[in-house]
């Protein structure tokens, strides 16, 4: 019989602790029904299977052709016997065919693994069903929801030891807290209050710590209006169709900002605009601060720019909340705008960065590995995008949002009041409005892109948004190409099920998941659903993450914490109030530090994968479709920008990561 050599390559994690010491076999099965002897993989006088080590051995056989599966285990020999591979290639030596076994698993001492070539492959259609079953089962005993948080997204008991960070990539804040303040030299800021604007100014460093551009802008009105569209917080401004009752303007008093127009002309002509912050009204906060409950009127004047007209600072009107107004005195006016960007950066920190990309998506990490097996096409779709996303959730929760941590230092509303509003805005969060860019765009009056010009986060995210959603359309046809398919794929209509299933029933509670009768059954539903996943971790984090350091680390800026009491009528105000109400140097530095590693970029971006799921050469093809059209994108938007007298940078594929890593 006709012997072929075959060169084995096997790539061991760089996972802590994956190497191994234990001793491994292989099976080698050929399409045509044959295999090979157990092998014994054994390199004389080396140190094979180290953690993240390449190792490649040489076996010869009968001639196999090609190769369907690979048969392979260890023993516990050894004092190191964990072991953690990544991938499996075998080449045949004499027709140099390739054939790739994707492993991405710990190996169990003593239980035959059994990888089919490219491993993909929808569960009705899986030669190795038991394997399937018996790793989800296991998963589903790791993968376990925290038990009592019915009110918040669900959250992970403990992390799983797959979901930790690798060598190559820790999160730790009190170490980069640290290093920071040694590498960046910067001024020692332990006790004390500011005396003065410019003796803040005076801070920062010309390294890591340099002078955010909001130093010299912040004044103006026209920053404070350019913070409602393209900065860190862009989806809560709507367009005003009518003025509420309970927001105190009229026309009188608004006719010297609306540029010879009625209130009624300019809504016409939707050039109004509001943001309205009623979530927070009845929210805790810290004992000793006060925090309003902001609603503001912007108008699009006539160089086309977006300046504010008007801010209430709590809901209903009254003697005591007056409207603000940009014809007030100067410092006057200042401080409601810090007020309303206090409130703001209450909704910001708890609903658009941690509500509603880094909790929500952590139910959707635990769901899906309890439910897709690894073998699963759209498994290997969406892993990418949920890389140490439940390890920074744990690190940020224990860090960040604890109480005394962080939050509690330098916001007003404290952790206690930030998970208030978690558990109100989860409640009403749909995922086909909010989950679905366009949709909320629709939903708030803002999609057009002739209403609302500067609305950077919209033009920029709907070119993403599309791209996303073209991705996930052309690899999910590739497994569905029939709806008998959809609908006999038990593994992803459990995925929805428990998707939707209520919090308190072990699910993740969703509104708005796309189906018919509690199902996928087209494509579309199974698109839309991909689309928002995707989305959510990777453009929908990015937009409100990066920019934060360059609008939180100037406090009269952005103020996450303000002191004294909100002004209740328009007597005119001093520079020293203003300082009176900034918070004092320690909470700055802390602010200026955790801000800045928050905004660091630390994995690879959008389409560019850390780790590789996808072998199958036709989903392959799709990837790479994608990764040139983000490529087009990316020129498009760094063109964009090149134009804006303020760039927008924040949505370059180039700069948006995979996941919620950070």
């Amino acid at each position: 019989m006709e012997k072929v050599q075959y060169k084995l390559l096997i790539k061991t994690g760089d996972k802590p602790y994956s190497g191994t010491d234990a001793n491994i076999f292989i099976i080698l099965h050929g399409k045509n029904g044959k295999k090979s002897d157990t092998v014994k993989l054994d390199t004389f006088f080396h140190n094979d299977f180290e953690q993240g080590q390449l190792d490649v051995f040489t076996i010869q056989c009968a001639n196999l052709d090609e190769i369907g599966m690979i048969e392979f285990w260890r023993d516990d020999a050894g004092i190191c016997s964990n072991w953690y591979v990544e991938a499996v290639k075998v080449v045949n030596q004499k027709t140099d065919e390739k054939f790739i076994f994707p492993v991405l698993r710990w190996i169990k001492a003593h239980y035959h693994y059994k990888i089919v070539h490219l491993d993909t492959s929808l569960p009705q259609d899986d030669p190795c069903q038991e394997q399937r079953e018996q790793e989800l089962l296991e998963k589903r005993k790791v993968y376990i929801f925290k038990d009592g948080l019915y009110q918040l997204p669900p959250q992970v008991k403990s992390l799983p030891e797959d979901e930790a960070f690798s060598f190559n990539y820790k999160w730790d804040i009190m170490k980069n807290k640290a290093e920071l303040i040694i590498t960046s030299k910067i001024i020692m800021l332990t006790s004390g209050s500011w005396k003065s604007l410019l003796d803040l100014r005076n801070v920062y460093t010309k390294e890591i710590f340099y002078e955010p551009l909001c130093t010299k802008t912040w004044r103006n009105d026209l920053n404070f209006g350019l913070q409602r569209i393209a900065s860190m917080n862009p989806s809560l401004i709507e367009l005003c169709t009518e003025i509420p009752q309970k927001l105190g303007v009229t026309d009188e008093m608004l006719r010297p900002l609306l540029e010879g127009c009625t209130l009624q002309q300019v809504i016409d002509s939707k050039r109004l605009f509001m943001c309205d912050l009623k979530i927070l009204e009845g929210i805790t906060h810290k004992e000793g601060l006060h925090m309003c409950v902001p609603i503001a009127l912007f108008l699009v004047n006539g160089d086309q720019k977006l300046v504010p007209i008007a801010i209430q600072l709590y809901q209903q009107k009254g003697p005591n909340n007056p409207v603000f107004l940009p014809t007030d005195p100067e410092y006057t006016w200042m401080l409601a705008k810090m007020w309303y960007n206090n409130a703001d950066a209450t909704y910001h920190q708890s609903l658009s960065h941690l509500g509603f990309t880094h909790l929500l998506m952590e139910g959707i990490v635990l769901i899906t590995h309890r439910n897709l097996a690894q073998s699963h096409p759209l498994f290997k779709l969406l892993a990418p995008h949920f890389l140490y996303l439940i390890a920074i959730n744990v690190r940020a929760l224990e860090f960040l949002v604890a109480p005394n941590g962080w939050i509690d230092k330098t916001m007003n509303a404290g952790s206690k009041g930030l998970l208030e509003v978690v558990a109100k805005g989860i409640k009403m969060w749909r995922m086909d409005v909010h989950g679905t860019l366009p949709e909320d765009l629709k939903r708030r009056g803002v999609y057009n892109q002739n209403v609302l010009p500067g609305y950077h986060f919209r033009d920029d995210a709907l070119l993403l948004y599309d791209a996303i959603h073209k991705y996930a359309s052309k690899y999910t046809r590739l497994y569905y190409d029939t709806l008998e398919k959809i609908a006999g794929d038990w593994e992803l209509q459990g995925w929805r099920e428990e998707m939707t299933k209520p919090r308190e029933q072990g699910g993740c509670g969703l509104q708005g998941v796309p189906g018919e009768n509690d199902k996928f059954t087209t494509v579309d539903h199974i698109t839309q659903t991909l689309t928002c996943i995707i989305y959510t971790c990777s453009v929908a984090h990015a937009a409100t993450n990066f920019p934060q350091y360059d609008q939180y680390a100037f406090p009269p800026n952005y103020p996450a914490l303000m002191k004294g009491k909100p002004p209740s009528c328009k007597e005119p105000l001093t520079e020293q109030d203003v300082i009176n109400s900034l918070p004092d140097k320690p909470t700055t530095l802390d602010t200026m530090i955790v801000t800045k590693i928050l905004s660091t970029h630390g994995t690879k971006q959008l389409g560019n994968f850390e780790v590789q799921y996808i072998f199958d050469p036709k989903a392959m093809e799709v990837v790479e479709e994608f990764q040139k059209e983000l490529a087009e994108i990316s020129k498009t938007i760094k063109g964009r920008n090149n134009q804006r007298k303020i760039p927008y940078p924040f949505l370059d594929p180039d700069l948006v990561p995979n996941s919620i890593s950070i």
